[in-house]
């Protein structure tokens, strides 16, 4: 019988280096980046704990159902960060998610499927409708950010309640979009996720279950060292909270799901790997970051959409990017390579900010 080899129990190990570093005296600096490992495989076993459970509810709970748990592991992280008070780390965070996914996740799946494949067609109404949909997610975060500035100078007291009211309705419209999707025949739906590599379960649903809430509660705990060791990264390493934020969070938090979007492209599924891709950049800005302010509330915490002029402008540019990308319905392997350029030079003017 052959065995087939998965990465994810290789760098589970990283989870007790973790806990050991400061017994051990191994330092901060490994205990953040044997945490960020660590959250890796977790993510993946989230991932495929709740492929296995959609498997057993159905297309359109299922789809809804990895919408829900597509960013826990990042959702987790940001978290733990607003209970810290590590703010900037949060705001960072949302800014880096939305840049990968559109950038550098559609970068490789582009690059890898191109070279493969040659030109990759796909389904153009679709995915340009998906892309002016996160034009407007994109909008959706930068007129609060903007408005939230002036607002903060005159009338600091409003700022928590105007960013609240605006938290409210994008999770709304997401809402929306989720009913839309029960209602509507339209395969592969954005807001609810793509379904088309879903397989037929291998697991019990209280394996399924099991799984998930132990990577949960392992990932919290992960979360609680890598967000507590950021400061002595910071000092030691010589990188920012914001770079720290917007690149690495968003990277260990989703790259298993990265990995299938590239791994769909290599195998010339372009409509699901943009749908991936695209999909949970959605999430991202019209779920998980309103959902944050509301939780930062509910904690006490001070958090708005607070995006300075440098993230606003990477937003805006990534979306534009992603718009044009889409407009012909085919893709090639050097607009990926252009796309992993734009996500290059973009990290390497964040870590010199």
């Amino acid at each position: 019988m052959k065995i087939k080899f998965d990465y994810r129990y290789v760098l589970l190990l990283f989870v007790p280096a973790a806990f050991l570093a400061q017994p051990l005296g191994w330092g901060e600096v490994v205990q953040f980046m044997a945490a960020a490992v660590a959250i890796i495989p977790l993510a993946g076993f989230i991932g495929e704990g709740t492929e296995e459970l959609a498997a057993y509810t159905g297309p359109q709970f299922g789809g809804l159902l990895n919408a829900t748990l597509g960013n826990a592991a990042e959702l987790i992280i940001t978290i733990v960060a607003i209970k810290e008070g590590v703010l900037e780390l949060v705001i960072a965070s949302i800014t880096g998610s939305i840049l990968g996914n559109l950038l550098l996740v559609l970068g490789f799946s582009m690059l890898l499927g191109g070279i493969r494949n040659g030109r990759q067609k796909f389904e153009s109404t679709r995915a340009s409708n998906n892309a002016t949909m996160m034009m407007l997610a994109v909008v959706a975060l930068m007129v609060p950010a903007i408005f939230g500035a002036f607002i903060d100078v005159d009338h600091h007291e409003a700022l928590r309640p105007f960013s609240i009211g605006v938290a409210v309705v994008m999770i709304v419209i997401y809402g929306l979009g989720v009913l839309f999707s029960f209602t509507d025949k339209v395969e592969n739906n954005p807001l609810t996720r793509p379904s088309a590599h879903a397989h037929e379960a291998t697991w019990s649903v209280g394996k399924a279950a099991a799984v998930l809430i132990a990577a949960t509660v392992m990932i919290v705990f992960m979360s609680e060292l890598l967000v507590e060791s950021v400061e002595h990264v910071v000092a030691q390493l010589g990188w920012s909270e914001f770079f720290v934020g917007i690149i690495i969070v968003p990277l260990v938090g989703n790259v298993a799901e990265h990995l299938v979007a590239v791994q769909v492209a290599v195998k010339n599924q372009m409509d699901l790997s943009t749908e991936i891709a695209l999909g949970s950049s959605l999430q991202v800005a019209l779920f998980v970051a309103p959902l944050l302010v509301i939780i930062a509330a509910l904690m006490g915490v001070e958090l708005s959409f607070s995006f300075n002029e440098f993230e606003l402008v990477a937003l805006a540019s990534a979306g534009i990017v992603a718009v044009f990308a889409f407009k012909d319905g085919e893709t090639n392997w050097l607009e990926g390579a252009q796309l992993l350029a734009l996500y290059a030079i973009l990290g390497v003017a964040f870590f010199f900010l």
